[in-house]
């Protein structure tokens, strides 16, 4: 195993040399990129596959070039030459490429060609900047700022961005940005042409102050200093502490009243020492001053009288003004975070006021504020922006199928094909709208089946597609439910849209969950109701039994008196009875009943037991004071 071990790094060491070996030979003679970079790496490397170096062979060329490129430094360091006129020729041989700028074009020509790993030419780049000295890398960046095309290739800027971004930033922590001010504003425009728009890497997306740039000034009043001018040098500057960290002035009403109030007094001495059209001149700068012009300016107290008449100087304090005002304005993602009524008062007033002092600040005010204003529009814009989450801007562009010469294009009456098939719907066209072969209206089963088997667990719909979320199709259900079928509208408020659907539709176990209160409910309701029916038509049977009993008994009493009174004693209608015709026994078993009964209402209304009242047992006592009218014996 150990042997193998040792075979497989003398091979690599070997291969490693012969890297170093083919890669300086082809390097020190100016020949075209595209004609030796793919043959030079055959020849030092000689990969499995022809063409493509696999993952260890791309490993170990990565290795071999990163040594190689630090020979290169060395011996430019050595020869005390620039590392990027390193080995460049003379005379008309000059192709304007030295050795280190030959190696980067090969690597380069092979990573966009896809022979080697895309992100191998930015790892070379970053090492050959923390290697440079600070004027060696201006000319690296150089470099990278003309091949800028190609290393934003899709191909290249997915493997070597962050590679990229590290780079720049290191280089933005070595710079001064009190000296380097140029080279530092190269390096951030640089950063936002390669990264698209919506790089979420490149967007301040918390918002975050930079609150570590902080501007020191004395605090103490020196010897020889006067009091007033003093008190008003301390209020003057100490406006950047509130600039550094403005959201500071809504969360803190403190600070913003002494924010005002500071403000205002520096306000006021601007409009009360206004300047002329003499100091308009101090305000021009030649091309050469512009190369050593500071953002920073010197805070010491003797200075302030003489910064004050600067017309530069206001335009700087004014114009920081108007940024934080610009932000205070801002709503915020909730009201909390947004600022007060009285304060967005208050801002408007100072707004007014620091305008006012740019218009008449010399050369060219109006000119001034209104340049400003545009770019705060922009920056508006922006901050809306991120606020969105940072929306790409690229549209997708869909190819047009273009129509071949050939065919003749057709010609619609109305300009395309669907207007002119609208109107050939039916012959008298304004019909066609109300026309009934159009309308129809779903009945309420099928229009809520597909909501039903939304509901069936044994479908697996995820809930996010479930036709409840459809807020269009909920609102037109419910409109439907209200016409034709008010009891399942009716459970819309205990049981939300899922109750509106009939049972009918919904399976077993969704119908127990969802309706098994109400389903037991009801069933209880009818079994109460069918045992009081059933109560009732007993009670009336019995009723009516025992009225046809008592009506029979009452018949019989009369007859059998009929009987007992003697022959001697005539009836009271036997004068009658001569002349007219006997009645049949019929009409007088019903007479004969209708006179018991109106005799036992006599009694009941005399007595203070309603007839409702009576039972059988009563009913029974009648019956034998009857008897007992009709046989006294008895």
């Amino acid at each position: 195993m150990e042997i193998d071990n040792l075979n497989s790094l003398k091979a690599k060491n070997i291969k490693a040399k012969n890297v170093d070996e083919v890669f300086k030979d082809v390097i020190s003679r100016p020949i075209s990129t595209a004609s030796i970079a793919l043959t030079a790496m055959q020849d030092a490397m000689k990969p499995q596959k022809q063409t493509v170096l696999i993952q260890d062979e791309n490993q170990l060329f990565e290795n071999s070039l990163r040594t190689l490129l630090e020979e290169l430094v060395v011996q430019a360091v050595t020869e005390e030459v620039p590392v990027m006129h390193l080995g460049r020729l003379t005379g008309p041989e000059d192709d304007g490429r030295g050795l280190v700028t030959r190696l980067l074009d090969i690597v380069l020509y092979l990573c966009e060609r896809g022979h080697v790993e895309g992100g191998m030419v930015f790892q070379l780049l970053e090492d050959l900047t923390e290697v440079s000295t600070i004027k060696d890398c201006k000319e690296v960046f150089g470099y990278i700022e003309g091949k800028q095309e190609t290393l934003g290739k899709p191909e290249l800027f997915g493997r070597g961005k962050l590679v990229m971004l590290r780079t720049c930033n290191q280089l933005l922590r070595r710079l001064s940005k009190a000296n380097d001010v140029v080279f530092c504003g190269r390096i951030l425009m640089f950063l936002a042409h390669f990264f698209p728009l919506s790089e979420r890497s490149a967007v301040n997306i918390k918002g975050i102050f930079n609150t570590s740039n902080e501007t020191k000034y004395e605090k103490d009043p020196p010897a020889d200093g006067v009091l007033l001018d003093f008190n008003f040098y301390k209020i003057f500057w100490s406006l950047q502490e509130h600039f550094c960290n403005p959201a500071y002035l809504v969360q803190y009403p403190a600070r913003w009243q002494a924010f005002s109030t500071s403000l205002a007094t520096v306000l006021q001495t601007f409009e009360a020492q206004p300047l002329g059209d003499e100091d308009e001149s101090s305000s021009h700068l030649d091309e050469e001053d512009d190369a050593t012009f500071n953002i920073k300016y010197l805070t010491s107290s003797n200075l302030l009288s003489l910064e004050l008449k600067d017309p530069g100087f206001r335009r700087h304090i004014l114009v920081q003004c108007l940024i934080v005002f610009d932000y205070l304005k801002t709503p915020g993602k909730t009201e909390k975070e947004g600022p007060r009524e009285s304060l967005r008062e208050e801002v408007k007033t100072h707004e007014e006021h620091v305008r006012k002092l740019l218009e008449i600040t010399p050369p060219k005010g109006k000119e001034f504020i209104a340049a400003i204003e545009h770019i705060l529009e922009r920056e508006r814009n922006w901050v809306w922006w991120k606020r969105d989450g940072c929306p790409p801007f690229e549209r997708v562009v869909h190819e047009r199928k273009t129509v071949q010469d050939s065919k003749r294009r057709t010609r619609w009456r109305l300009g395309n094909k669907e207007l002119s098939q609208l109107w050939k719907w039916a012959e008298s066209n304004p019909n066609a709208l109300t026309d009934i072969s159009r309308v129809k209206v779903p009945s309420v089963l099928e229009y809520w089946k597909p909501l039903a088997e939304d509901m069936d667990p044994a479908a697996g719909i995820e809930p996010e597609y479930h036709h409840k979320k459809n807020r269009v199709y909920c609102w037109k259900g419910l409109r439907f439910a209200a016409r034709q079928d008010l009891e399942g509208f009716s459970r819309v408020a205990e049981q939300g849209i899922e109750g509106v659907v009939p049972l009918e539709l919904l399976p077993a176990e969704v119908r127990a969950k969802l309706h098994g209160k109400n389903l037991e409910r009801a069933k209880q309701k009818g079994a109460k109701k069918e045992e009081e029916g059933v109560a009732s038509v007993v009670s009336a049977d019995d009723s009516q039994l025992n009225g046809r009993g008592a009506m029979v008994d009452t018949a019989q009493d009369m007859e059998d008196a009929q009987t007992i009174i003697p022959d001697s004693i005539p009836p009271p209608d036997a004068v009658n009875l001569s002349t007219n015709e006997r009645p049949d026994e019929e009409e007088t078993g019903k007479a004969s009943e209708t006179a018991s009964k109106s005799k036992m209402k006599e009694e009941f209304s005399r007595s203070d037991i309603p007839a409702s009242s009576l039972s059988n047992d009563t009913k029974s006592e009648s019956r034998g004071t009857v008897r007992k009218r009709a046989h006294p014996d008895l």
